[in-house]
């Protein structure tokens, strides 16, 4: 595995050995994790701002909720769930 440098401020160093300390996990798996997880929020709430955005124009809204509509009835395309 590569691997970097970074530099993080000494609040930011003790709250790390705090979790490290609680958790048994290194450093590497907690940075790893957080990154995930921040990536991913970051994710939705793009995408939350995307669809605040569409459902502020009325046309471009009922647009959307017209492609769901069609879009709702391939679960009726009579295939059993068994």
């Amino acid at each position: 595995m590569n691997s970097s440098t970074i530099r993080i401020n000494a609040k930011t160093f003790k709250i790390l050995n705090e979790i490290v300390k609680s958790t048994g996990k290194s450093k590497q798996e907690i940075l790893d994790k957080a990154i995930e997880d921040y990536r991913r929020n970051q994710f939705l709430k793009e995408a939350n701002e995307a669809y605040a955005a569409l459902k502020r124009d009325p046309k471009e809204w009922q647009e959307e909720l017209k492609e769901r509509k069609e879009w709702d009835v391939t679960m009726e395309d009579g295939l059993s769930d068994d």
